[in-house]
């Protein structure tokens, strides 16, 4: 089961990459939560709706948005995605680099919740795993 849950978060980092929010949202329990850290509209969303709100609102201050995992880690019905994202605010030529964590948790096979973290081994050591 782990490797499919490795394979449903990678292509759901797909899915956010192209703004698909069907299939971003496909595999989720309906009252899956996201939690952000401070600096990142800090909080905790559940379900669909606010779930996609969330997404829709930080992706709109920008005109293209590239996520690429680096390294997907199985940790049991948990796994670790070290990400790269790359953002082009709108009206700018620049470009954002962040390299972040993402912890996703599995229940029934299906994305129970998302925590997202500033640096990627905050979330390898909230999965019990180190760098």
């Amino acid at each position: 089961m782990s490797q499919e849950n490795v394979e449903i978060v990678r292509s759901k980092l797909e899915a956010a990459k192209r703004r698909d929010w069907d299939a971003l949202f496909r595999n989720s329990h309906p009252d899956a939560e996201l939690t952000t850290p401070a600096g990142i509209n800090a909080g905790t969303y559940r379900g669909r709706e606010e779930c996609q709100a969330f997404w829709e609102d930080l992706t709109s201050a920008f005109e293209t948005t590239s996520v690429e995992p680096e390294r997907l880690v199985d940790s049991g019905d948990q796994v670790v995605a070290v990400v790269r994202s790359r953002l082009q605010p709108k009206g700018s030529s620049g470009e954002v680099e962040l390299r972040t964590g993402f912890l996703w948790t599995f229940r029934d096979g299906k994305v129970a919740s998302l925590r997202l973290f500033a640096k990627p081994e905050e979330a390898l050591e909230a999965a019990g795993l180190r760098e």
